[in-house]
């Protein structure tokens, strides 16, 4: 190069950018299948939600089901379950948050914030795990008539909150909807 050549500075920036630009578009084509792998496949996609007929449980029954590798309770309660779970003050209770996958927010643990609603209160969808060290508590029983887990003493009501023990939190409501009159899907 002798001393009489110019330089165009506008054509260097223009070779950096361009070099630059390659690099990335290179990265990202080697780094995508890494990413791409991190997606869950088609069977766990599947799992994530589950149709539940509930036409066979008249009020008073349960039923456990599986989801996510976790037991769900559903039950059809009774009037006077309902009622039971109505009349508790939530200054009672020991963790008075809904924890209902369902709002949008957690809210006050009201039975019908934990319920499938005004319409069909006599509904409750719940995570059967014990939010104390994850037993798995048993239906119907307990000093509310509700649940017991026998590992620790801690006694759900019959909306699934939990009024004596060591457990700290309610039962978890996951997300649920009625798709049909005698249908739930969970997930």
């Amino acid at each position: 190069m002798s001393a009489n050549d110019t330089i165009d500075p506008g054509r260097r920036d223009f070779l950096y950018v361009a070099t630059g630009m390659a690099g990335v578009v290179g990265a990202g084509a080697v780094a995508w299948p890494f990413i791409d792998q991190m997606r869950p496949d088609a069977s766990t996609l599947a799992a994530s939600s589950i149709e539940v007929d509930v036409s066979s449980l008249t009020p008073g029954m349960s039923l456990t089901v599986k989801w996510r590798g976790k037991p769900v309770f559903i039950r059809n309660r009774t009037p006077e379950e309902i009622k039971a779970a109505q009349d508790v003050q939530l200054a009672e209770l020991k963790d008075p948050v809904a924890r209902n996958a369902n709002l949008a927010s957690d809210a006050a643990a009201t039975d019908v914030d934990r319920s499938a609603g005004k319409d069909k209160e006599n509904w409750i969808v719940m995570v059967g795990v014990c939010t104390h060290l994850g037993c798995v508590p048993l239906g119907q029983q307990g000093d509310f008539g509700g649940w017991f887990c026998p590992c620790h003493g801690s006694h759900y009501d019959t909306a699934g909150r939990i009024r004596k023990g060591p457990a700290p939190e309610n039962l978890p409501v996951p997300t649920f909807a009625f798709i049909s009159d005698t249908t739930i899907r969970i997930g």
